[in-house]
């Protein structure tokens, strides 16, 4: 038997909540009541063949609560006339909201309404648009119609996170509600306030003017002889800003970069050059370097889809950028070294030399073994040295 039942009745109202479209109507005339429902009932051959459980059913669809049944009149030959339900309407917001609890809970998004409306009304919009959500914020929504208001007093204002004065805002509730926070900015704040050319919760600070971190730049110098970086006597080991990085003024011709910091510690000693630690700051931070495009600059990633693809991205911003030990050889060198790699990439990287596109290829299509893998930190060192002895000759 497919009849509608109580559950099924419930479950429709339910789904206009779960999309908000309840909370919607509360605060708008978009929707139009009464509201027809799905509805099943007995066939006339039911009547005979089941006529018990036709009874039973009619009884408990009678019994629920907030609705409006429609009735109709069978004439039947064995039972005689009967009358059975044929629609079942809701007429009101208040009876769907009783039939499923939520009366409370909407009085709470009409108060968060009333609240946008008197203290930001563009934001009414971003209510509508996601009723549900404004309802979990609801403990914290007057904290957030705060910093929105602060922004609009304070547009782009080059300053970190840490310094906005909002009374109950810190920078962890300003970090932790970036998502919902760039909605409302978008919404809130005049365009020429706005950074369109960054998006993303990661490009907050950056899309609404706070002031960012100094990205911080680690490198070695690989040559006892060359002169020190100035006030870092006796240091190979440095740490700088992007901008002090991008200043610099040294002897060199090679720049290597490695993403494992094991590696960058242990690389070995190669005349005029240095070697860069590339966890953490992306290539954006050393494309401010001028003077690296003057040198001979090697990249040594893992031998892997990924890998292959930082490697393309990377010759975005250093196109004569040359791959360090990321060929076939030291791949299958280290054959009982390989790992799978979890998710391969399989987009088209148009930056790799003939060589480099040819194995990307065999692993991408794991023309050599599923989803093979070479971690740089696994291949050899004696690799690491014959590979630096190539690059002189």
């Amino acid at each position: 038997m497919n009849w509608t039942t109580q559950a099924d009745v419930r479950a429709q109202v339910q789904r206009l909540w779960d999309r908000g479209e309840l909370l919607r109507a509360c605060v708008s005339d978009e929707f139009v009541w009464p509201l027809r429902l799905s509805f099943r009932g007995p066939a006339s051959g039911d009547l005979s063949d089941r006529f018990e459980a036709v009874r039973d059913w009619a009884k408990r669809i009678v019994e629920i609560a907030h609705v409006r049944l429609e009735w109709r009149e069978w004439s039947h030959r064995v039972q005689g006339c009967q009358r059975l339900p044929s629609a079942i309407f809701v007429d009101s917001l208040a009876d769907a909201l009783a039939m499923i609890g939520k009366a409370s809970a909407t009085e709470r998004f009409r108060a968060l309404w009333q609240m946008t409306e008197g203290a930001q009304p563009v934001l009414l919009a971003w209510l509508q648009k996601r009723p549900m959500q404004a309802l979990e914020l609801s403990d914290c929504w007057p904290r957030l119609l705060a910093v929105v208001a602060w922004m609009k007093a304070h547009p782009r204002p080059g300053i970190y996170m840490r310094q906005v004065d909002v009374s109950g805002v810190d920078t962890k509730f300003i970090e932790s509600h970036r998502g919902v926070l760039a909605e409302l900015f978008d919404l809130a704040l005049p365009v020429e306030a706005i950074d369109d050319d960054v998006s993303g919760v990661f490009q907050f600070v950056r899309r609404y003017g706070f002031q960012e971190k100094p990205v911080r730049i680690r490198f070695r110098m690989l040559d006892p002889e060359m002169v020190c970086v100035p006030g870092c006597k006796g240091l190979v080991d440095v740490t700088l800003d992007a901008e002090s990085f991008a200043a610099l003024s040294l002897p060199l011709e090679r720049v290597f970069i490695t993403e494992n910091e094991t590696n960058f510690l242990a690389f070995p000693s190669v005349p005029r050059s240095i070697v860069l630690f590339g966890a953490g700051y992306g290539w954006d931070a050393l494309s401010r370097a001028d003077w690296l495009r003057q040198c001979r600059v090697h990249y040594w990633g893992d031998l892997d889809t990924h890998g292959f693809a930082i490697l393309d991205q990377f010759r975005c911003y250093f196109p004569h950028a040359e791959s360090f030990l990321m060929n076939r050889e030291v791949l299958l060198a280290h054959r009982v070294c390989w790992v799978k790699e979890p998710e391969p990439s399989h987009n088209v990287l148009s930056r790799l030399t003939e060589s480099e596109a040819e194995l990307y290829d065999d692993l991408r299509f794991d023309r050599i073994e599923p989803k093979v893998r070479l971690e740089q930190e696994r291949i050899g060192f004696g690799f690491i040295v014959d590979g630096l002895c190539r690059l002189e000759t």
